[in-house]
């Protein structure tokens, strides 16, 4: 299944590279058989601003290459938008309209991130886990979900994933139940939403639209600011988080590189603080290379081909990754807890998917609360909402799901959590609120989507985390949550790592005002307005 609607439109573009400094200019690339195109860029934050206009460019159409999906499309450049030094960081929508072209049908939508400048930084750093985007992009064929293991950055990205219209829950995998209800456990109204509109599977996954639009309008209408950048940012160069006070990630940042990962626990280890508001965050790594054939070798650059692309194995990892026989295994693009690799998301956040996948997604929990339960009433993280012992948090919204990060948990004394202690994990941690989230495998997952037909992630995590499959490995996988929790992985001197474990967290910014006031709370304790 490869889920691909590349053309579904009558035009596509993509910008040449995602991210730009002030002053730089951006490369659109645009296909069309409609011979002009209008180009308008905003500014999304808490308003959409138009920045830049250009109408009755001249355009052509370049059909997709065979290898768009894996090396890129290496379209020839449409116009050159020169990014002014007044343009304040923040993520950009491109929209570009084909003149004559069919309503409905005649219009592209592409992105640019501008970071900022180095002489005007705010104290918060928002960073667009675009790598995941990229992941699971089906644009010109595959994406990681759907049998490729390297993805191009220089494509489009598939409809929907920059915007759509507005729906209430029906574009979402974990949908919340109202009264009276059951819950969508095959994601059959997920389905039908997504196919009756042309949008790919990936909607639900990930995206601007999905997650990092919900908290940039609702931090940006607090007042809050904040510089933004992309995921290979922190990759490319490490600098870029120099200065911040805080690093926030929110909703699936799920694809980390190693230098990336590098960067933000250097920012912790010198007393910097991390924000992440994401579920299953950090779960695989990524390589970013120079374009090449797919399954080539690493450097083997194919002339013009020099875009970025995302090489993951994922799943066949230590069987298909050329880095596990050419001498540099801990480069193995799987699991960062595999033991091949050695380095456990949890060593930074304190939790991991290893202890609690899903929620509300098939058949893990799926009656499910949707919400965080409370324990820690009187930590800092509640001030100011009035919740107590046992209430919930965000179900209305459903904000636990569809993916979690959690922690093994003991009980005290006093029948509060605390932090079972693990392997990799070191400093201290504070448990606030949790709720149950689980692994699941084959024939558990919901119907619409593409699922392994051999394994699922529970027999996967097993096999790699034990070395075999058993009843007792594989329910030593399946139980966990979805876990809030506070973790300061590098004492004494470094800084703090707030973990609200749950894509689904930033649905309920908009009109939950204890998810906003507890939002509040975490960029308060470290942002300056």
């Amino acid at each position: 299944m490869h889920d691909d609607l590349t053309f579904h439109d009558e035009i596509e573009a993509y910008c040449g590279r995602l991210s730009h400094a002030p002053g730089e200019v951006a490369q659109l690339h645009v296909s069309t058989k409609h011979s002009q195109v209008d180009v308008v860029v905003e500014r999304w934050g808490a308003e959409r601003e138009t920045v830049w206009s250009a109408d009755g460019i001249a355009a052509t159409f370049t059909p997709p290459p065979d290898d768009a999906d894996s090396v890129g499309c290496r379209w020839p450049v449409t116009v050159e938008i020169p990014i002014d030094d007044g343009w304040r960081s923040g993520f950009h929508l491109v929209t570009i309209t084909a003149l004559n072209g069919t309503p409905g049908r005649n219009v592209a939508l592409a992105c640019l991130v501008v970071t900022a400048d180095r002489a005007n930084r705010a104290s918060a750093l928002l960073v667009l886990a675009t790598n995941t985007w990229n992941a699971y992009n089906p644009w010109g064929g595959r994406s990681l979900y759907t049998g490729g293991n390297q993805v191009s950055f220089r494509r489009p990205f598939a409809r929907g994933m920059l915007c759509r219209p507005e729906v209430d829950r029906d574009d979402r995998k974990s949908r919340p139940t109202r009264w009276g209800e059951e819950p969508d456990v095959n994601g059959d109204r997920f389905q039908e939403y997504r196919t009756a509109h042309g949008y790919p599977a990936a909607i639900g996954s990930s995206g601007w639209f999905s997650h990092e639009r919900r908290f940039v309008e609702w931090a940006e209408a607090a007042g809050y600011r904040f510089d933004t950048c992309i995921s290979t940012d922190l990759h490319d160069d490490p600098s870029i988080a120099d200065g911040y006070d805080l690093i926030i990630d929110v909703g699936h940042d799920e694809y980390w590189s190693a230098r990336q990962r590098a960067t933000i626990e250097a920012h912790v280890r010198r007393g910097g603080n991390l924000a992440s508001m994401s579920g299953n965050t950090s779960f695989w790594q990524v390589r970013i290379e120079d374009g090449h054939e797919p399954g080539g070798v690493p450097g083997d650059v194919r002339g013009d081909v020099r875009g970025d692309v995302m090489v993951c194995h994922k799943y066949s990892a230590h069987d298909t990754d050329p880095v596990v026989v050419g001498g540099e295994p801990e480069q193995m693009t799987g699991m960062w807890a595999d033991p091949v690799v050695g380095l456990p998301e949890w060593s930074l956040l304190g939790a991991g998917s290893r202890w609690g996948l899903y929620s509300r997604f098939g058949q893990a929990t799926p009656r499910g609360s949707g919400a965080f339960t409370v324990y820690r009433h009187d930590h800092w993280l509640l001030a100011g909402t009035d919740l107590r012992y046992g209430d919930l948090l965000g179900a209305a919204h459903g904000v636990v799901g569809y993916e979690t990060v959690g922690r093994p948990i003991d009980f005290d004394d006093y029948q509060l959590p605390i932090a079972r202690p693990i392997d990799g994990a070191e400093g201290s941690a504070e448990i606030v609120a949790f709720t149950p989230a689980s692994n699941i495998g084959v024939g558990e997952y919901p119907a619409s989507i593409s699922a392994l037909s051999d394994q699922g992630d529970i027999e996967f995590i097993a096999s790699r985390m034990f070395g075999e499959v058993t009843d007792d490995t594989l329910a030593r996988c399946r139980y966990g949550n979805s876990v809030m929790m506070v973790n300061r992985p590098y004492e004494p001197g470094g800084g703090e790592v707030v973990v609200i474990g749950t894509t689904d967290w930033v649905f309920g910014l908009a009109d939950d005002p204890v998810v906003s006031r507890v939002t509040a709370n975490i960029l308060d304790r470290y942002v300056r307005r």
